[in-house]
């Protein structure tokens, strides 16, 4: 029988069965404990370890499928000099950037993570408006990115038609026949990785292990047989090339057009807040997730070095070079490895996306669970239902209806789903800076007793964490081509701005007391500080009296 040994949340109501009274009992695990000081009862499964945590945000990153979906942006925008130099800036900030998001994890470890580390972030004051922002940036980022996986995936096999000269559909997305099918065959893919979400947890843990398995043999194909092929065929480019060569195919002033690099760069080391997504169901969560956050973004980030610097060797003369692919990288392997040896290549890009988008999937669901928890969304108490498995198969089945609807902006034209997919990455990383803004100048001094801490030193990264990620927004925010036209503008301005415009009216016609009311939240720190105590207790009994 379980006994009440504390209370934290005096005079504090839980609007709905998910969520806690505070009530503190002996029963409770330390997992527990921390869910129930920040509102939430144990209601998800709580099976999976650091194993799964690191894949959540390794498989989501895949930052080998990233470089290789944005290459060829990457060397237009300031030529291999800008791309490689522009990545290890990137892998610095990153770094940064993961670590302060890592601290706020350990401290606040709860499914849809995101949202409630900003409202905690913001104090207060701001916690509500703050909450409100991150949870419609943040929910809007993953699903389109969900969606977007399932196209990327797409083109990767419909670019086998060109290499096998089939010429009754012609790849060009001005054609609305092939649009039609790029549609039916991204609906496909979705529908299919996404329908492993169903899975019961001890199966699925497998996922995230395959799914992990597939970029390690990605990378170690392209290292060891990328190579071969190249020097066998069309031969390798200069290392004058690779490391000192401009270019500038943007139009772009000289200086934005370097910055512009960041453009890939930038799209490519994000989502590693994945594991904190699933922090509710992962065991020792506040150490674990914290630390799945921080190896998946650091392995990610040194992997993806030596691909940027190898594909920069092995790109084939790019005046020569036929782009007529819906993914050019595909007609790359076939120049170097052959008919055959570069179908299992692409086997291997197919299957790591495909994999991308279902662990994405997992990130997603959590996120719209975690929202309709709170009793935001419509129909809130049949999205936060959970199965006899104690998963949120419901808010998994929204999350695909949602990305699959936003497939079908493929169809009246190719501009339409491009603008939303490019808008997916400014949600996430101004969500980043915002929390960090709030750490910097709004609640610098709380988690510090969290078990991830950066103590001294989170104050001054977070700030550091700030500038970088304002500045990558900025730089996301910018057309790709000058001048700009009405072709080439970049709309993600334009949907950032209404999906910010929605937070804000939510927020506004909200009540105060129905999603995050000021009395729900802070009550972590009185548990940190608890333990804090009872850590100084337990060392000071150790020593003993001073003599």
């Amino acid at each position: 029988m379980s006994t009440q040994v504390k209370h934290r949340g005096s005079g504090v109501e839980p609007k709905n069965a998910l969520q806690s009274d505070f009530a503190e009992t002996t029963s409770m695990d330390s997992d527990e404990r921390y869910l129930n000081a920040l509102g939430y009862k144990q209601t998800l499964h709580r099976q999976w370890k650091f194993a799964e945590s690191f894949s959540a945000s390794f498989a989501a990153m895949y930052v080998i499928g990233g470089i290789r979906s944005t290459f060829y942006i990457g060397v237009e925008a300031g030529g291999p000099a800008a791309y490689w130099s522009s990545y290890l800036v990137t892998m610095v900030f990153t770094m940064v950037t993961a670590a302060v998001l890592a601290e706020i994890c350990s401290a606040l470890p709860a499914a849809g993570s995101i949202y409630f580390w900003a409202a905690e972030a913001g104090g207060p004051k701001y916690a509500r408006l703050f909450g409100f922002i991150v949870a419609w940036w943040s929910c809007t980022a993953w699903t389109t990115f969900v969606a977007s996986l399932g196209q990327s995936t797409a083109n990767f096999i419909l670019s086998e038609l060109p290499v096998f000269g089939v010429t009754s559909l012609i790849t060009d997305t001005s054609d609305i026949k092939f649009r039609a099918v790029q549609w039916a065959v991204s609906e496909g893919i979705l529908f299919l990785a996404i329908g492993m979400n169903y899975l019961n947890p001890k199966t699925y843990k497998w996922i995230f292990r395959i799914a992990s398995a597939i970029i390690v043999l990605d990378f170690v194909l392209n290292i060891i047989w990328f190579p071969i092929g190249v020097s066998q065929t069309y031969g390798f480019q200069s290392a004058k090339f690779a490391f000192t060569a401009t270019d500038n195919l943007t139009g772009a002033p000289p200086v934005w057009n370097w910055m512009l690099s960041y453009y890939v760069t930038a799209g490519i080391l994000v989502g590693f807040e994945a594991s904190g997504h699933i922090s509710e169901e992962t065991q020792n969560a506040n150490l674990v997730a914290a630390k799945g956050i921080f190896t998946s973004a650091l392995v990610s980030a040194l992997m993806g070095f030596p691909m940027v610097i190898l594909f920069l060797f092995c790109c084939p003369d790019l005046s020569k070079f036929n782009f007529d692919y819906p993914q050019p990288f595909v007609g790359i392997y076939a120049q170097a490895l052959g008919r055959g040896g570069h179908l299992v290549m692409n086997i291997v890009c197919i299957l790591g996306l495909f994999f991308n988008t279902t662990v994405s999937g997992v990130a997603s669901s959590r996120l719209i669970w975690a929202v309709a928890r709170d009793g935001v969304l419509p129909f809130s108490g049949w999205i936060s239902a959970v199965s006899a498995n104690k998963e949120p198969r419901n808010a998994v089945t929204v999350m695909l209806v949602v990305a699959a609807l936003l497939l079908c902006s493929i169809l009246p034209s190719a501009t339409a789903f491009s603008s939303l997919v490019s808008a997916a990455g400014v949600p996430t990383i101004t969500a980043y800076a915002l929390i960090c803004f709030g750490r910097t100048f709004l609640t610098p001094g709380e988690f510090k007793n969290a078990p991830w801490s950066l103590g001294r030193w989170s104050r001054p990264l977070n700030f550091i964490a700030l500038i970088w990620n304002l500045y990558l927004a900025a730089v996301l925010f910018s057309p790709l081509e000058f001048p700009v036209t009405g072709e080439n503008f970049n709309y993600s301005p334009v949907i950032f701005g209404a999906i910010t415009i929605f937070a804000l009216l939510s927020y506004w016609f909200m009540p105060k007391d129905k999603w995050l009311p000021a009395a729900r939240l802070g009550k972590v720190h009185m548990l940190e500080e608890e333990l804090n105590a009872n850590r100084a207790g337990r060392s000071s009994s150790v020593s003993g009296p001073s003599t």
